[in-house]
């Protein structure tokens, strides 16, 4: 079976779906594969690279003509050298892989049904854990947010880091990160690593330990609404929430030095976040990322594809970011795709299952047929009238009241069942305490406060720090403390005994103490 990678005609991308290394692994998988003249010309790849991996170089139609399986990365358009739109050269039976935008491309899905080829849509891969591996939205988002920190770095006029020199202190560039997805999350780490102080918003509020754990400072307001959509992504959110929400942006432009903006709804415009007045009141020097730019912008100054400044803010509305890495987002995007031909079955045995959980949903035309989009599953159908919920509310716009997750049955059947094993366990106290001999209750106590108090100590120890020797120490510490106690409570004599409880309980408290004065001098390193 024949792989065919056609050069990229789209003017600004450098990308391939396929490096000389990426080659290399679908041979490997027993694909032969023939490569389009100039494919590697963005990433500073010539032909005789390709060839050496193993590569057969072809002209655009040759490819076209040859393979069984086309690979790209944007979605096909009009050919300006052959005069023909790229998904009128696909075979009949044959298999075009990349980033087709289905949603979006309607007239681009009936061409390829027409010829009779089957397709799938990488950004169609459903984001579930065994996915990962496949999950090319999420890779390409990772690079983008990193290279979005570097953009913002080259047009601030200033430090990320705070700097105490002989001349004067610099204080840490304010940065705030707008979508905590994929994207934002890597712009987090990446302005954290240039020593910014990074704060970052989203609507999902499961992500705020995600974004703490980090470094970063999560915004909340104090509203109940949640933004959490299905299949990893944000949902559209109550008019009253985007007030509370543009509120929130006007306050934090005044403050912060650099806005990266990674908002965007699957399918949608993107939401205007930050409006021409909320620009006019940021700092002059301040800079404004927006990655939303190429489905509109989250920025009402951005102007897609260009660099603009507006009231002394300069507003980076580029859309060519993973061009400017086309070396990497190429090889983690072949990456993706071999991982993808190897879930189908490989060169020997590839096939397109539409039982597969993976395949199925990304499958846009098979068989002469569009098939996007894909069939319903059946947590799809239990989320439905959840979100049919979430529609209603979202036409409200008074204060939007979080919809719960568990019905008022299961909450009450939950708080009996809690007072069901707390009554069985006082009932076992009391039996133990009428039925037992007195040596035993006095070591049922020393065992019951160990453990109370080893646990305590062992919860609070702050969770960044949280080692598994950390743990079993201490509470061997509180144990010890327990048991001195009570040997020093045994009787007034003064023996043995005494002596050593009143030892272990000072070297325990020294070990108790130490460790939290350790924890914190550890974590006041990290502190701005």
């Amino acid at each position: 079976m024949r792989i065919g990678i056609p050069r990229e005609i789209h003017p600004t991308e450098k990308r391939s779906a396929a490096t000389p290394g990426i080659v290399v692994r679908l041979g490997r998988l027993g694909f032969d594969v023939v490569v389009e003249r100039g494919t590697g010309a963005g990433m500073e790849w010539d032909d005789s690279a390709y060839a050496s991996a193993g590569a057969a170089l072809s002209d655009a139609a040759g490819v076209w003509a040859e393979s069984d399986i086309i690979l790209k990365v944007r979605a096909p358009e009009m050919h300006p050298e052959l005069g023909v739109h790229e998904a009128d050269l696909m075979q009949p039976g044959a298999l075009l892989i990349g980033f087709l935008r289905p949603a979006q491309n309607q007239e681009m899905l009936d061409k390829l049904a027409k010829a009779g080829a089957s397709a799938i849509a990488m950004d169609c891969i459903p984001r579930t854990t065994r996915a990962q591996r496949m999950d090319a939205l999420s890779a390409m988002a990772n690079l983008v947010g990193y290279r979005a920190v570097i953009e913002a770095a080259h047009h601030f006029p200033k430090f990320f880091s705070g700097q105490v020199t002989a001349a004067d202190t610099i204080l840490p560039a304010k940065v705030l990160v707008v979508g905590a997805g994929v994207a934002g999350l890597a712009a987090i780490g990446a302005a954290r690593g240039l020593g910014a102080i990074v704060k970052a918003f989203d609507t999902r509020p499961e992500v705020a330990e995600q974004v703490r754990s980090m470094g970063a400072e999560f915004l909340e307001l104090d509203f109940k609404e949640e933004g959490s959509g299905t299949g990893g992504y944000a949902k559209e959110m109550s008019k009253a929430f985007i007030e509370a929400e543009m509120a929130l942006f006007a306050q934090q432009a005044m403050e912060v030095d650099i806005i990266i903006t990674t908002a965007l709804i699957p399918g949608r415009r993107a939401p205007v976040l930050f409006t021409e007045g909320m620009v006019e009141s940021m700092k002059e020097g301040s800079v404004i990322v927006d990655l939303a730019a190429e489905q509109g912008g989250n920025c009402a100054v951005t102007r897609p594809g260009e660099v603009v400044k507006r009231f002394g803010v300069t507003v980076i509305g580029l859309t060519d970011l993973l061009s400017r890495m086309a070396r990497q987002s190429s090889h983690l995007y072949g990456a993706t795709i071999v991982h993808l031909l190897e879930e189908m079955g490989g060169g020997d045995g590839l096939q397109i299952d539409l039982e597969n959980d993976i395949v199925r949903p990304a499958l846009v035309t098979h068989e002469g047929k569009v098939t996007w989009p894909p069939p319903q599953t059946e947590q799809q159908r239990k989320e439905e009238p959840q979100a049919q919920t979430d529609a209603v509310l979202a036409d409200d716009s008074g204060p939007v009241e979080s919809v719960a997750k568990t019905t008022p049955s299961k909450k009450i059947l939950r708080r009996w069942r809690s007072l069901s094993w707390a009554a069985a366990a006082a009932a076992v106290a009391l039996l133990i305490g009428t039925k037992a001999p007195e040596s035993f209750q006095s070591h049922l106590t020393v065992f019951v406060l160990a453990c109370f108090v080893g646990w305590q100590v062992v919860w609070n120890v702050t969770p960044a720090l949280h080692t598994p020797l950390m743990s079993v120490t201490n509470a061997i510490s509180g144990i010890i403390i327990i048991g001195g106690m009570l040997q020093l409570s045994s009787g007034p004599s003064v023996g043995a005994a005494t002596i050593l409880g009143v030892v272990a309980i000072f070297v325990a408290t020294i070990n108790i103490a130490g460790g939290f004065l350790v924890t914190n001098r550890m974590l006041s390193m990290f502190r701005n």
